[in-house]
């Protein structure tokens, strides 16, 4: 008896897998050339196929090279790795900056307080510090307030810590100040880290009932006066709510019944 050939949709399958593959081996990704030629494939085959892997979000296209999408990114954060949540995050952070002109970073807890691991910059000239890879107290940033607050960090044994004279140093106080973030759904520092930082941060949430991480926007105070702060923690929160919906639902099924 003769073998039943594959049939188009495994051949496809297949196809596409082969694809998948040399893009994702392929350390700074690979062009539409480099994939046709590697898997064997017609041009209008590799297009038609690297077309659904964009749409399912298994690719992404940048600079004419495809790399691996986004579902990987939420797969690799899943998985303990912070690059992945960084990349996933990454169009969010960018777009909060421009709308609020103002430096934004992704924090996560960490034993020592609160670790940046990605910023977009302020596009002003003052107030432009790298925090990245910078771990803050958890009392006296508000990344760390709002993790706090919602049960995605714990403050360690002992005295808190004065980074200025305007730092929360006593529990009492803090627990106070953590309720009222609870009710917000967002904390907000006044010089309490540094002398003339103020900043704004918002919890962001994956499947369980603890946020993973929190966004914030921080600028000079002379900068970010009352209505700006008020914008800009419109902007954070809605940034980290939507954040929250990808990690949680992923692209395609936000808004479904």
């Amino acid at each position: 008896m003769e073998p039943v050939p594959a049939t188009t949709g495994t051949q496809a399958v297949g196809r596409a897998a082969r694809l998948l593959t040399e893009i994702v081996n392929a350390p700074r990704g690979a062009t539409f050339s480099q994939l046709s030629h590697r898997a064997g494939l017609a041009k209008s085959t590799t297009s038609r196929l690297l077309l659904a892997l964009e749409q399912a979000r298994l690719v992404r296209r940048e600079d004419g090279t495809f790399l691996a999408g986004d579902l990987f990114d939420r797969y690799a954060w899943r998985s303990g790795g912070h690059t992945g949540l960084s990349r996933l995050a990454h169009p969010l952070l960018e777009r909060l900056g421009a709308a609020t002109g103002e430096t934004v970073n992704l924090g996560v807890p960490d034993p020592g307080g609160v670790e940046q691991i990605a910023q977009v910059d302020s596009s002003y000239l003052i107030g432009a510090t790298n925090w990245v890879g910078r771990i803050v107290p958890l009392h006296a940033s508000a990344m760390g307030k709002v993790l706090l607050a919602f049960g995605g960090a714990e403050l360690p044994p002992g005295r808190l810590g004065r980074c200025t004279a305007r730092t929360v140093t006593t529990r009492e106080a803090l627990a106070r100040e953590l309720e009222d973030v609870r009710r917000r759904g967002f904390a907000v520092t006044d010089e309490e880290l540094e002398v003339g930082l103020v900043a704004v941060a918002a919890p962001v949430f994956a499947n369980g009932g603890s946020p993973i991480a929190a966004l914030s926007v921080s600028a000079p105070a002379s900068r970010l006066s009352a209505r700006a702060r008020t914008s800009a923690t419109a902007a954070c929160v809605r940034s980290a709510t939507e954040l929250t919906s990808l990690l949680r639902h992923g692209p395609h099924e936000e808004g479904a019944a």
